[in-house]
């Protein structure tokens, strides 16, 4: 007698982007263990009906640190530099408690919105200390049984201008950081900021995740130097741009040779949907530009590319539910995709952003985590097209939320 399989749980008849026909999904300790139709084995089962299982959305680029701040602004912000000035005069009382409080909020949001992976920026200078840190970090410890949290450390008001704060960004480094990222657009000296930022990243062999760029001037950019310091570094595969707005401007033959420039650096793009639109073209009194790069194009191009939350309820962004796949629809309703391109879209959050955070442990792949989210829908398509609720959420094989499908009760 063949012996049965071993499962802890198995999820039936769940439609995956690379199957043609509903599978089932078994699980044993917390990792996937079997990918095939109609499973023969004694477990708990999951019955997805022909909905959709993904892997979990990946966020690679959000501010829990300065989330929800909107009770606390008392007046508008018609621009970056205004939005900079209004967080740092509050961040100076921030405390540990507060931050935390602040971003658990958001990540609850997050994760019952299906996100399993997610990189949050994290502010370091003398007025903020290492206040936000202690508390993010306490962030990803406590909710780790839900979410896979990486900090990127970087100097949101400058770096060779602002004493004191490389010295705090080594302390993090030291502490545990995940990665660097920078602001060069805010330095006194840009590219000593991008130097100095690449230093850091080879001195701990962590990735670079840069704000770059924020604004629709074409005429100038960081983006060639950020392209030279990754190929003198060979860092190919470990840096990314955040906002990049400036691509946004530009024609379609200058835009065609700097997504051949940012692929050959294997420099990638992470675009920001709800700040871009926000803060991008308010001068305009009519004919407002998007300011919205389009990365799915980028990504036919050969560029690295994802689509994140960036801020939530605060002076960038007075929006904002963490939820990606209302960020990914309304990335494509902005970006004027195609049907045919929907699944690029989604996509961008949840495939290409694992391969731009080097996750070589993400998918729905025997040997895997088993962390699986289940969409009311039955295929990639239909996630941008409908967005649909997303109904329960795995990590490692572990329930972590569910949501009740609505019910219409008929007279």
């Amino acid at each position: 007698m063949i012996a049965k399989p071993a499962f802890d749980l198995v999820f039936r008849n769940a439609v995956t982007r690379s199957s043609a026909v509903p599978v089932d999904i078994g699980v044993a300790d917390g990792r996937i263990a079997a990918i095939a139709p109609q499973l023969a084995c004694e477990a708990v089962e999951v019955d997805l009906g022909g909905r959709l299982a993904l892997p979990g959305f990946v966020d690679t680029h959000i501010h829990l640190d300065k989330a929800c701040l909107l009770g606390r602004c008392g007046h508008d912000h018609a621009s970056v530099a205004d939005a900079i000035r209004a967080v740092a005069a509050m961040k100076r009382d921030f405390t540990i408690e507060d931050v935390y409080a602040r971003g658990a909020k958001v990540i609850e949001r997050a994760i019952t919105a299906g996100t399993t992976r997610m990189r949050t920026h994290v502010e370091i200078d003398p007025r903020i200390a290492l206040r936000g840190f202690e508390a993010i970090k306490a962030l990803k410890r406590d909710y780790a049984w839900a979410l896979d949290l990486s900090l990127c450390v970087f100097p949101q008001e400058g770096l060779t201008n602002d004493p004191g704060t490389d010295e705090l960004l080594v302390a993090a480094l030291n502490d545990g950081a995940g990665a660097i990222g920078g602001c060069p657009y805010v330095d006194s000296d840009p590219n000593a900021q991008i130097a100095r930022i690449f230093d850091l990243a080879q001195q701990f062999d962590i990735d670079v995740d840069l704000h770059l760029d924020f604004d629709l001037d074409p005429s100038w950019w960081h983006m060639e130097e950020v392209c030279r310091q990754t190929e003198r570094r060979n860092y190919h595969g470990r840096v990314t741009i955040g906002h990049a707005t400036k691509l946004s401007a530009l024609p379609p033959e200058r835009l065609k040779a700097a997504a051949a420039r940012l692929a050959a650096a294997g420099v990638a793009v992470t675009v920001l949907p709800a700040t871009d639109l926000y803060l991008m073209g308010r001068e305009a009194t009519h004919n407002a530009p998007r300011g919205l790069t389009a990365a799915h194009r980028l990504v036919a191009d050969g560029v690295l590319c994802s689509v994140a939350t960036n801020n939530v309820q605060n002076p960038f962004t007075p929006f904002g539910d963490a939820s990606l796949l209302r960020m990914a629809n309304l990335y494509a309703n902005v970006a004027h995709a195609g049907l045919g391109e929907f699944d690029t879209c989604l996509d961008l959050v949840t495939e290409l952003p694992a391969r731009l955070m080097n996750l070589r442990d993400y998918g729905i792949a025997v040997g895997n985590p088993a962390d699986i989210v289940v969409l009311d829908t039955d295929s990639g398509t239909n996630a941008i097209a409908e967005l649909p609720d997303v109904l329960l959420g795995f990590k490692r094989g572990r329930k972590t939320f569910e949501r009740q499908r609505p019910k219409l009760f008929r007279p």
